[in-house]
């Protein structure tokens, strides 16, 4: 992996227009994340392809492109946003992050997937908010849906609102019928099925 991405500039996430910042987060999880081969997903599902987000996630471009992005799309009554370790670590931090520069500061809880072994033995870290907060839970790339509605367990338990799932990368697999079912409301920034197409625009423009 490398810092320096093809055709990015850092001049092109200073952006304002979504849009286009939309389509440099694209092209950065194709360059980066997207993988072939033989795998075996946390669903216990084989896939012949892989999507890593924390290759850009982790990136500082990817970080600011993604909360700038999910911090757009939350209703304007979000109180908090939180989402299970590992992944949803730096997509909530990039959202806290960008909102407080944005004047607009929304506090990021990260849910354990055990209990801590000391101290406090909590399930959730983060600042405490008000009883009934309404959080929006976010995750990287979304398969069956189960890891999220983890997130969302402990902080209803927790006394808070969950209504909102939001995800880098639907992969088409079941989520979205989970949620539903739910009652919860679901979207993500790209489906499988975008990113596959922006990867065969990517590979044709470097034939060319």
């Amino acid at each position: 992996m490398t810092n320096q991405i093809p055709s990015l500039k850092s001049s092109s996430l200073a952006t304002n227009d979504l849009i286009a910042l939309q389509q440099q987060l694209l092209d950065l999880l194709c360059w980066l994340a997207y993988r072939e081969g033989d795998f075996v997903l946390s669903s216990g599902q084989r896939s012949s392809y892989y999507i890593n987000c924390k290759y850009v996630t982790l990136h500082p471009y990817g970080a600011l492109a993604i909360g700038r992005l999910l911090l757009s799309m939350l209703p304007q009554d979000t109180q908090g946003v939180a989402g299970l370790t590992l992944g949803a670590d730096p997509i909530v931090t990039a959202v806290c992050v960008v909102s407080a520069a944005q004047n607009q500061p929304i506090p990021a809880l990260i849910i354990r997937k055990q209990a801590k072994g000391h101290g406090t033995m909590a399930y959730i870290e983060g600042p405490q908010l008000e009883a009934n907060a309404k959080v929006v839970v976010l995750e990287d790339v979304v398969t069956t849906g189960a890891s999220a509605m983890i997130a969302v367990n402990r902080l209803q338990e927790a006394g808070y609102k969950v209504n909102h799932i939001f995800a880098i990368v639907d992969r088409e697999q079941g989520g979205t019928k989970l949620y539903q079912k739910e009652g919860l409301q679901f979207k993500s920034i790209f489906t499988i099925s975008e990113l596959q197409e922006n990867l065969k625009k990517i590979d044709k423009q470097n034939d060319d």
